[in-house]
């Protein structure tokens, strides 16, 4: 039987210093604020930072209000964050949508 070993990175991504990519936390208008609020605090806990995508009113709307709670969850573990909001365009179903995304990391 062969050893097994951990798949090796490309070199630009072995010697990088950029931090290596987090899960993107996509947010519907259906999705609850405290559930979503909670996996940020936990992604940024863990990765020191998170991003959150969010489609339209509704979702951007849950996105936020989850933003503003885990940013009280993280305050009682001191750990002050700033959100970073901007546009991308992802393709969703072959259509090119507009998202808005947040980093959400330390201050």
């Amino acid at each position: 039987m062969q050893p097994t070993h951990p798949p090796r990175l490309a070199p630009e991504e072995e010697f990088s210093d950029e931090p290596k990519s987090v899960d993107i936390i996509k947010v519907s208008a259906r999705s609850r604020s405290t559930a979503v609020a909670g996996a940020i605090a936990g992604v940024v806990r863990e990765h020191n930072r998170a991003e959150v995508q969010a489609i339209g009113a509704g979702a951007v709307n849950q996105a936020i209000k989850a933003v503003a709670i885990a940013r009280g969850y993280l305050l009682d573990d001191k750990i002050d964050v700033v959100v970073v909001p901007f546009f991308t365009e992802v393709i969703i179903d072959d259509q090119e949508r507009t998202a808005v995304r947040m980093v959400v990391e330390p201050r």
